[in-house]
Parts: C-alpha cells; sequence; structure tokens
C-alpha cells in the first residue's frame, strides 16, 4: 500500500488576478508534488480560493455586480493561471461551494456550543486587504504591520474565540515537534511575537458587511473570512463536522492530517497559531508542517502596479514557455530569504541554464548519436573507461541523492542547482571527450561507442529529476530518447547507471529552448512597464477625481426663484446644551433679526463666526431643533467636513442673493 501525502497550498484570494510572486507558491506545490509521487507516493494535492470577505464585497460594488459575479470572474481566471503553468492539483475547493459553506456554519456553531466562542464588541485596527485586525502595539503610523497598507479604526459587535484556553497546549506541541513550524527562524517569530507575548482572543465574525457565511444562530453576524478560509483544508476532504475523527470517511482519514500545508511567510501566524487552535477545538489532529517560504520581489522593491513592476507568469510564458517560467521561479527562489525577479535576470536564466546547458546538451548529443550510430544507442565498453567516465557517472549517482535530500527538506532551488551541476559536468565530459575527435579514427570506434552512450544515459538521469519542475521538458526529452525508464527507482536505484539500451533508436534532436536576443527582449518589456505604469497613472486621476455627485430631480427657474437667499450678519452665537453639533445664532437681516440653529458645532466654536456675514434661506417654514424654534437655514457646503458660505465684510444686511 503506497504512503500518503496531502499537501496543499494556501488558497488564494479573489480579489485581483495573481502576479508572478502569488503563483510562485502553486508552482513549487506543484513541484514537491509531483516528486513525492514519482517518489510513489499516493498523493493529494489541494488548492482553490477564498472568496468572502469586506474587501470582495467592495470591489464588486463598485463594478457594479454582486460579490459572487465578482469572485467567480476571479476564480476562473486564477484557475486558468494555475492551469496554464502545468499545475497538476487533485482538488480545487472554492470557498463559496455548498458542502464548504455547509460545513464551515456547522463548526461555527460546533464552536459556540462548546464555549470557546463569545459575543462581544471589538474596538481596533482593521486591514482591510489583509482582512486582520491588530492591536494598539502592533500598529505603527496607522500602516498595518503585515502589508504596510493604511489601517482603520473598526468598532462592531463580534464573536470572539478563546484563544488563551488552547494557548498552554499549542505551545507544548511546538516545543515537541521541532519540525511543525519550518524554516527555523519562522518558528521562533511566532514563538517569541506571538505565544510567548500573550495571545488574545480572536474575532470570529463581522457584522458591519454581508458578504460571507451566515451566522446559524444571529443572521447578523458573518463568519470572519480566515476562520472559513483556513477549514478548506479538512473540507475539501469531505470532513463532517457532526461526526467524531473515528466516524469521518475513509478518504478523509487517509489524507488528514496534512503533511505539509505550503504557504507565504505573511500568513504564517493565521496557519501555525490560529489554525492549530481551530484543530484542537475540533479534536482533530495537527498538521505535520507549516512551511512558511519566502515572497517574490522585483528587484528589491515589492511588486506594485505604479512602479510598472508587477509581473505574470501567464505573460512571462508567452516570452520563456511555461517551463521557462517554472524554471526560473523554482531556481531563483531562496529557501530562507526573499527572491528577486527582474526581465534581466529572467533571461540570463533561460540562456545559461535553458539553452547553453540542458537545451545544447540534449541537441549535441542527439545530433553525434545520429550521426555516427545512425540514430541507434551504441553498446558501451566499460574497458574503454577512464576518469572522466568515472566522474561523470559519481555525479550522477550523487545528485539523486542530494535532490532526495533538498527535496524532502523543501530546498528546492537547491535541489535545481544539484541537477545542473550534473549536466554541467555533462557538457565538460564532451569538451573532454571530443567525440568528433574520436569518429575520425576506427580505432576509437569502441571508446565513441563508450562516450555517447555515457551522455545518452547521463541526459535519461538529468530528464527524469528534472520531471517534477519542467514536466513537459523532460517528457519531450525522453521520448527523444526512446526510453520507458523513467521512474525515480530507474536513476536513484543501486547500479542505476545504465537505463539506455543499446540498439534502441533515438528519435532526431529538437531545439528545446531558443536563444533570447536579450537587447530586443528587453524593449519589449520595457513597453510593457510603461504601459502598466501609464494604466496606473490614469487609475489613480480617475480615484482621485471628484465624483460627480447624484444629481437630485431638475427644477425650473420659478421653482428657484420661489427660495429666498439674503445677506445677515451673525450677532450672536453660543453652543445648544446638550447637542453637540448645534450652535444658536442669533442674525440681522437689517430689517429684522432672527434666532436660527445651525448643526456646525463641530467645525464653528462661536467666537469663529460672530460679526461675519453669512447668507440665510429666509422663507423656509420655522422648525424646532431641541426645544428651539429655527427661523431659517445658513448656506453652507459639504457633509464630513461643513464649511459655511461667508460674504464679504462690505455686503448691504437683507439683500437678496441670486
Amino acid at each position: 500500500m503506497k504512503e500518503k501525502f496531502y499537501i496543499t497550498t494556501a488558497i488564494a484570494y479573489a480579489s485581483s488576478k495573481p502576479h508572478f510572486g502569488n503563483t510562485y507558491e502553486v508552482i513549487m506545490t506543484d513541484a514537491v508534488a509531483r516528486y513525492k509521487k514519482q517518489r510513489g507516493y499516493d498523493v493529494f494535492f489541494c488548492t482553490g480560493t477564498d472568496e468572502h470577505g469586506q474587501k470582495i464585497e467592495n470591489l464588486a460594488a463598485k463594478k457594479g455586480i454582486t460579490p459572487k459575479e465578482y469572485v467567480d470572474n476571479i476564480a476562473g481566471e486564477i484557475r486558468k493561471v494555475w492551469d496554464g503553468m502545468n499545475t497538476d492539483y487533485d482538488y480545487f475547493i472554492r470557498t463559496t461551494d455548498e458542502n464548504h459553506e455547509a460545513a464551515v456554519r456547522k463548526i461555527f456553531t460546533k464552536f459556540y456550543e462548546k464555549g470557546d466562542i463569545y459575543k462581544g464588541h471589538y474596538e481596533g485596527w482593521y486591514c482591510t486587504p489583509c482582512e486582520s485586525f491588530f492591536t494598539e502595539t502592533q500598529v505603527s503610523d496607522c500602516k498595518c504591520p503585515d502589508c504596510g497598507r493604511p489601517v482603520e479604526q473598526a468598532q462592531e459587535e463580534a464573536y470572539f474565540f478563546k484563544m488563551s484556553k488552547y494557548a498552554d497546549r499549542l505551545m507544548k506541541h511546538i516545543e515537541d515537534n521541532p519540525e511543525f513550524i519550518q524554516p527555523e527562524s519562522r518558528k521562533k517569530e511566532m514563538v517569541n511575537n506571538f505565544l510567548k507575548a500573550g495571545l488574545q482572543d480572536l474575532c470570529v465574525s463581522r457584522s458591519s458587511f454581508k458578504w460571507g457565511i451566515p451566522v446559524d444562530f444571529d443572521d447578523r453576524h458573518v463568519v470572519y473570512v480566515w476562520l472559513d478560509a483556513l477549514t478548506n483544508y479538512i473540507t475539501a476532504l469531505g470532513y463532517d463536522p457532526d461526526k467524531t475523527y473515528e466516524e469521518q470517511s475513509e478518504h478523509f482519514k487517509k489524507y488528514w492530517p496534512c503533511d505539509v500545508h505550503m504557504i507565504g511567510k505573511d500568513i504564517l501566524r493565521f496557519h501555525t497559531i490560529y489554525w492549530p487552535i481551530f484543530l484542537m477545538a475540533l479534536d482533530l489532529p495537527l498538521p505535520k508542517k507549516v512551511f512558511g517560504h519566502p515572497w517574490f520581489n522585483f528587484g528589491i522593491d515589492k511588486m506594485s502596479k505604479s512602479r510598472g513592476n508587477v509581473i505574470y507568469a501567464d505573460m512571462l510564458a508567452e516570452h520563456f514557455g511555461v517551463d521557462g517560467v517554472r524554471y526560473y521561479a523554482l531556481a531563483e527562489m531562496p529557501y530562507n530569504s526573499d527572491g528577486s525577479i527582474t526581465y534581466e535576470s529572467v533571461i540570463a536564466r533561460f540562456n545559461n541554464d535553458l539553452v547553453n546547458n540542458l537545451g545544447n546538451l540534449v541537441k549535441r548529443t542527439l545530433d553525434m548519436d545520429k550521426k555516427y550510430f545512425d540514430k541507434k544507442v551504441p553498446t558501451p565498453h566499460a574497458e574503454t573507461e577512464g576518469e572522466p567516465d568515472r566522474e561523470l557517472k559519481a555525479i550522477c549517482a550523487s545528485t539523486c541523492r542530494e535532490v532526495v535530500e533538498c527535496m524532502d527538506g523543501y530546498r528546492i532551488s537547491d535541489a535545481l542547482e544539484c541537477i545542473f551541476n550534473m549536466l554541467r559536468r555533462a557538457n565538460k565530459y564532451i569538451d573532454e571527450t571530443t567525440p568528433w575527435t574520436l569518429a575520425k579514427d576506427e580505432a576509437n570506434r569502441e571508446r565513441l561507442e563508450t562516450v555517447i552512450y555515457n551522455l545518452l544515459e547521463a541526459i535519461r538521469f538529468g530528464a527524469v529529476l528534472l520531471a517534477p519542475f519542467i514536466p513537459a521538458t523532460s517528457e519531450e526529452i525522453l521520448n527523444m530518447l526512446g526510453t520507458d525508464k523513467r521512474d525515480y527507482d530507474s536513476v536513484c536505484g543501486e547500479n542505476a547507471f545504465g537505463g539506455m539500451v543499446a540498439g534502441s533508436e533515438v528519435a532526431d534532436s529538437k531545439v528545446l529552448f531558443a536563444r533570447v536576443d536579450e537587447a530586443k527582449k528587453l524593449a519589449e518589456f520595457d513597453e510593457i512597464r510603461q504601459k502598466q505604469i501609464a494604466e496606473a497613472e490614469a487609475e489613480k486621476k480617475a480615484a482621485e477625481a471628484p465624483k460627480k455627485p447624484e444629481g437630485c430631480a431638475l427644477i425650473g427657474i420659478e421653482d428657484f426663484m420661489n427660495v429666498e437667499l439674503r445677506s445677515a450678519k451673525v450677532t450672536f452665537a453660543e453652543r445648544v446644551p446638550k447637542a453637540k453639533k448645534l450652535l444658536k445664532l442669533e442674525v440681522d437681516l437689517g430689517y429684522e433679526k432672527r434666532q436660527v440653529v445651525s448643526g456646525i458645532a463641530k467645525f464653528y466654536a462661536p467666537e469663529d463666526i460672530i460679526g461675519k456675514k453669512i447668507i440665510l434661506v429666509t422663507n423656509l417654514k420655522p422648525a424646532t431643533l431641541c426645544g428651539i424654534e429655527s427661523q431659517g437655514m445658513i448656506l453652507a457646503s459639504g457633509e464630513e467636513q461643513v464649511r459655511v458660505v461667508f460674504l464679504a465684510d462690505d455686503t448691504p444686511l437683507g439683500e437678496r442673493i441670486r
């Protein structure tokens, strides 16, 4: 029976198309999943989309469509990118799926009935893009500590989860399972910054918007997006909250607990603190590992449309092919520090590694085999071997061991570096053995056969090991070699070197990767960058442009002339007791004095307005405000910031305004 392996990505937030940094995670996870399948594991690879929350509700409103219509569109776009990157996931979950929503409602109710959730009021800082709450001590300069964007004060009724109830248990789990949070630096950050500092109870519902999963017993609330999103890892397996772990489906028990959650370092807190505590409250086993990978920056900057440095994986694939993009993403990202993407480095990686190293090795070898042996795999002769042959065989064998060690530790770029070092050694082997020289003398025929065989076999090793990373290219190479020895054991088993069958036929060579003209390609990318900057500027101007107010019904000149506006002078002003917004004024129209009550106390003190000349609506019916009669209305502009219209000092009193 195969050993199981359950691996997940964080589900992508369905607010916009994912950029290259977002797409890296699913490519990396796919590479690990393919590697495990190649090693013989029964793999379940889950990804998907997180589709609820205030941000999505706001974005949908701006477009004039429903939130569901909005997320249907974005989720489709995200899945298109994932599929376009040749990711072989087993399940794509959406948090708007009926089975997920039904399970989340039951989970929330279960927590409430268990006494883990209570109702209260939230007051503090909130980051809409991150859908995260922060305390006063966590926020600096009114900026989100996670994403750096502005936060705003929020106050609303909410349900809270008693995090402190499970804090000691979680701390013990982390201490007893040192591999639970990886890399090690991430674990220290979580323990020191959150657990040791003392866990605060977590807000798990919202009542200020509607786009979310309703709370069954209180329909004024929707489930907080992080409780909703995190549970996808078990609802994707068919988790039933009404059953114990032992009573769950065989499918669920087969794959849970998860072997590894692959997530960005920015959401580590949710996955290593909140998620384990939710699972403890559900009496479910915890994931075996949470791996927080670094970010991809553009050079040294975060990707930003305004800078014109947002790169999309599908756009890059138009220039470098899908495997070109996959290879760059996986080779360029370090294990424990942020990666850097620039157009220059993409081109350099593509030309140096894929064109010069891999592509050139395959084409040269197959062309020589066709020229010297009519596309037949030659027979090697051990007695003709020397030190270069032994070195080539040794590095092929050691590379397999090194790749296994790196991949089991999620050191993806290190694994690729090992493989490409082996390919470089094979290219050096060609220069050392000079097959074209051997071919000139029939006496060297057996030596030539050995050299070409060893090269074909080294290429087979490379193609098999590259299958998790650049699967389409790997398959194409193995097809050209005409071999069925494609599994991991065929290169990592004892005495594995020798899998190519002498006398079998290889195919004609193909150009796997065509060299990119750097200057020409950079010029194309500069056009894309300038277009991004122009679009960002246009969006910024549109956002900053004064919005046309909603219009009222049109009136004729006769209606307007029925409103009598006259100049008046404020002779007295005082605040109205127990009314924070109101001032009581005495105004002089020249021909009479009137008492007026005006809602301007938040913006003007009495001394600010006494002696000023204003415009008064004089034929308005009297009204009583806070028990005081008001005989008219002052002309002013604005709502959040009210500005009274003042007249020049030499304006005659009682003059009609037209």
